[in-house]
């Protein structure tokens, strides 16, 4: 179930982002609608991922007009940008290794952690303190995720070709274990 919630909330910061920022509350709800743009999910799933978007801090009810719509907080719209920076998983690796240097102030601390988040959940793994690599390519979506939380600035993006005694590197990442040419 929680999965299946993680994955609503997901589908609803898309479908609220996408609707220039505002969602009718409640959802005009039709068959069609939930069909299509919540893969068929309940109105107790979809009422249940909405009261975990609340408290997650990621939309807020605003009144216009007389009606109730949902909005993304700012938290709610790094979550859609974050979600856009998915990182898919290329099927042969081009021999390459990609590392994140980061060196954020100690005053940001909220945005380090965001920034470990995001790397964590892309398939990067810790190299050594601020130093993060993978074998797959940072999309554009994640590097504007960067940029809107402000820490572009404090981020290096390197491409290595080769990275010596990385076997440990490529059995975690499940690579070839002879160098690609």
């Amino acid at each position: 179930m929680s999965s299946r919630n993680g994955s609503l909330v997901s589908l609803f910061i898309t479908a609220i982002g996408d609707s220039t920022g505002f969602f009718e509350w409640p959802i005009p709800y039709s068959e069609g609608w939930r069909r299509k743009q919540l893969r068929g999910a309940s109105r107790h799933d979809c009422n249940h991922a909405i009261r975990r978007m609340e408290e997650r801090g990621l939309v807020r009810v605003v009144s216009k007009q007389g009606k109730k719509f949902l909005a993304l907080t700012v938290k709610g719209e790094l979550e859609k940008l974050f979600a856009k920076a998915k990182v898919s998983v290329i099927k042969e690796w081009d021999g390459k290794w990609r590392m994140i240097v980061f060196d954020i102030p100690d005053g940001a601390s909220e945005k380090r952690d965001q920034l470990r988040w995001l790397l964590k959940r892309h398939g990067f793994i810790k190299l050594q303190a601020s130093v993060y690599i993978s074998p797959y390519p940072i999309n554009r979506e994640a590097i504007n995720y960067l940029k809107q939380i402000g820490l572009m600035p404090y981020v290096r993006i390197v491409r290595v070709d080769e990275v010596d005694n990385d076997t440990d590197l490529r059995k975690k990442f499940s690579l070839p274990k002879n160098r690609v040419q």
